[in-house]
């Protein structure tokens, strides 16, 4: 995930969240084998380590509106790519807007450098240098911190093994997740973790996500498994 010079800001997708055991997933994985090639972005098995710093509200504004299932809804995190190399002021990580209408998830993002990710979203300091084609996620993200008075509130990490589609299946992406862990104290990317289970170490969140729709082969192999 070193090169983000081609970095796809905006897109809206479909997504489905299944809760599997780690037997179930390794299972359906043999099968997607056939159709699915690993995510280039991971090692050789589409494997990384994705660590999210999210943001809410003093009231949890965020958390309800997931709770009670508003239709559209929106939340703010920064998000980093775990690699060997350690976490630098001047690393690159992404601040996205995730947002849900009725079905479909929506997402925009930009990329800035660690240390003014961080004054940007804790601070309210607007970056001095940012690619133009960030500008309107940017003044996006600078309006929904300064209206909800959003702040740090829980650090989400995790492994994932991700496949993807060839040319005939376009923007699917069908992600296991494991050793979910999270904290809600020491909200600091850069710091040590401090992490606690989020879910049952047998657990896997199993996520397939589609620019359109499911491909039957995909239908059929959920429905047989």
């Amino acid at each position: 995930m070193s090169n983000l010079s081609h970095t796809i800001r905006r897109f809206n997708r479909f997504e489905l969240k299944y809760m599997v055991t780690l037997k179930q997933a390794e299972t359906f994985k043999k099968a997607l084998r056939a159709f699915l090639l690993p995510d280039e972005h991971g090692n050789g098995n589409g494997r990384y380590t994705l660590s999210s710093l999210y943001y809410d509200s003093p009231d949890l504004r965020c958390y309800w509106e997931k709770v009670d299932g508003i239709r559209f809804r929106r939340k703010l995190r920064i998000r980093r790519y775990v690699t060997d190399e350690p976490l630098t002021m001047g690393t690159p990580v992404f601040i996205e807007i995730k947002q849900r209408l009725d079905r479909v998830t929506q997402k925009r993002r930009i990329v800035l450098p660690y240390r003014d990710a961080m004054r940007l979203c804790n601070d309210r300091q607007f970056p001095d240098e940012y690619s133009p084609e960030d500008e309107t996620a940017l003044n996006e993200i600078y309006a929904y911190l300064w209206q909800y008075n959003l702040r740090p509130v829980s650090l989400v990490q995790y492994e994932r093994q991700a496949y993807i589609g060839t040319d005939y299946d376009l923007g699917l992406r069908v992600t296991f997740d494991t050793a979910l862990q999270y904290q809600t104290r020491n909200l600091l990317l850069h710091e040590e973790p401090s992490t606690l289970p989020m879910l049952p170490p047998d657990r896997v969140v199993m996520e397939i996500k589609v620019n359109e729709r499911i491909p039957n082969w995909l239908t059929e192999m959920i429905a047989a498994h």
